[in-house]
């Protein structure tokens, strides 16, 4: 008789290894990538051949050659093998780094940033998570990347000021090319080597399948939902480290707004998380935040120009920013079906960097034809549209995703065990790959108790196994 999974253990050391190893990767690179932003505005001015639009380009261009590659790395590593190509990507975002650091001309900064996002490894970061933890965990190593991603960026904004005042912007791309190296060294000797690499439909994108997620208008809102996001991202950090600076704060004491700012929003905002998730009033409180980014950037529009206006109207529109950051990947993992959810997080993630490319340009144009308060005006407009767009969307079901091995059933089984899967109480849908071994399930966690499905699973292992 084959060993049965027991879905209610816990993680192996192993999987802990791969989950907290990888997530660092994705970290230091993220952590390099972000502290730009809150000072490359600041330093950029002092560069031979800077203007407004130029500025904003070198802040935004990354995000072009993210959204071109990722998909094609995530690709190539089902082929050539997922640390030869995250390797590579490092290699490539460290060549970038020390481009950008040895400029002296925007147009140096401007090819360094572009090289930066063209090390596009997250797909092949998410797929080597997948072919390291069982099937069972996986939806939580995931999680603990993207909780990273979110650390990191928070760090970043209040570390680059601090080290731009020490180091200058050059001393923060030197640094970003280190921590890309002792990135490589993360995955040579501390990352595991998978057994096999297979095509994971949670994790990956799978060509055939984007027809089906390009067909879902709720995907599709929520992809509109993440571009413009990013996009008012971008464009407002184009000016407002320049606005905070001409208000009277030193460029090395930014951090002073930052901190408190990301600190006690994130705080705010974890009563409207248990709202939306546990009290499942998911569409009021992801209205209620865009509507905060459209009343903040319309108030910015006009009070920029004092600091304690700037930094209130700021904190607001992080308690948005914020709260949609954390909700929009939930809305995607409970309206993509299981195994789409891969297919349908590359569509996203494509959307977010095309945004914040489009931000900077839009927002360096506006701020050097028209102002700041030009910029800020086309942002809350930008907002207003993703309102509207949201209004629209479907009540979210409130599900999540579980999947299990299908290590005990034979593929002519399928539908048997399909169907008694379904009787399960919590589990509303399951499709079965038998490709990669993996059964991908929908469940209401109100009504599903993982105790039922294990005794379900021991069950079928001892009248179905000979």
């Amino acid at each position: 008789m084959a060993e049965i999974q027991d879905i209610t253990s816990p993680m192996t050391s192993l999987e802990r290894r791969a989950t907290f190893s990888l997530a660092s990767i994705y970290a230091l690179r993220m952590l390099g990538l972000f502290m730009i932003l809150p000072v490359l505005s600041l330093f950029s001015e002092q560069l031979e051949g800077a203007t407004p639009l130029l500025i904003g380009l070198s802040i935004s261009v990354y995000g072009l050659s993210q959204a071109l590659l990722q998909i094609p790395f995530g690709l190539l590593s089902d082929r050539f093998g997922r640390k030869k190509i995250i390797i590579i990507g490092l290699i490539i975002f460290s060549a970038g780094s020390l481009v950008a650091a040895i400029s002296t001309t925007i147009y140096g900064v401007l090819l360094g940033r572009a090289l930066q996002g063209c090390g596009a490894i997250a797909a092949a970061i998410m797929a080597l998570v997948a072919d390291l933890t069982q099937e069972v965990h996986r939806t939580k190593a995931m999680a603990t990347i993207g909780a990273s991603i979110g650390i990191s960026f928070g760090i970043a904004i209040t570390l680059g000021p601090i080290l731009a005042g020490y180091i200058g912007i050059q001393g923060i791309f030197y640094l970003t090319a280190i921590l890309a190296l002792l990135a490589i060294l993360v995955v040579l000797f501390i990352v595991p080597n998978p057994k096999k690499s297979i095509v994971h439909h949670d994790a990956e994108l799978v060509p055939t399948q984007i027809i089906n997620v390009l067909k879902n208008t709720d995907l599709l809102r929520l992809n509109y939902g993440i571009f413009i996001l990013h996009l008012i991202l971008t464009a407002s950090f184009v000016v407002l480290p320049l606005l905070i600076r001409d208000a009277g704060l030193i460029a090395e004491h930014h951090w002073k707004v930052y901190l408190p700012i990301l600190v006690t929003s994130m705080a705010v905002i974890i009563p409207f998380i248990i709202l939306a998730e546990k009290k499942r009033q998911m569409k009021k409180v992801f209205v209620g935040a865009i509507m905060t980014l459209v009343i903040a950037n319309l108030a910015l529009s006009q009070l920029y120009q004092q600091l304690i206006p700037l930094v209130a109207l700021l904190w607001l529109f992080f308690c948005g920013f914020n709260l949609l950051e954390a909700t929009l990947p939930s809305l995607i993992s409970k309206t993509a079906p299981g195994d789409l959810k891969g297919t349908a997080m590359g569509a996203y993630s494509s959307s977010q960097f095309m945004g914040a490319f489009l931000g900077g340009v839009i927002g360096g144009w506006l701020y050097g034809k028209y102002g700041a308060s030009a910029v800020f005006l086309s942002t809350s407009i930008a907002a207003t549209s993703w309102v509207i767009v949201a209004l629209f969307m479907q009540t979210p079901c409130y599900l999540a995703n579980l999947l299990i091995s299908l290590e005990s059933v034979r593929e002519e089984q399928a539908d048997q065990f399909s169907r008694e899967l379904l009787t399960i109480d919590g589990i509303t849908e399951a499709k079965l790959h038998f490709e990669e071994n993996t059964a991908y399930l929908k469940v209401d966690n109100q009504q599903f108790n993982k105790k039922y499905l294990q005794e379900f699973l021991f069950s079928w292992d001892a009248n179905h196994l000979k």
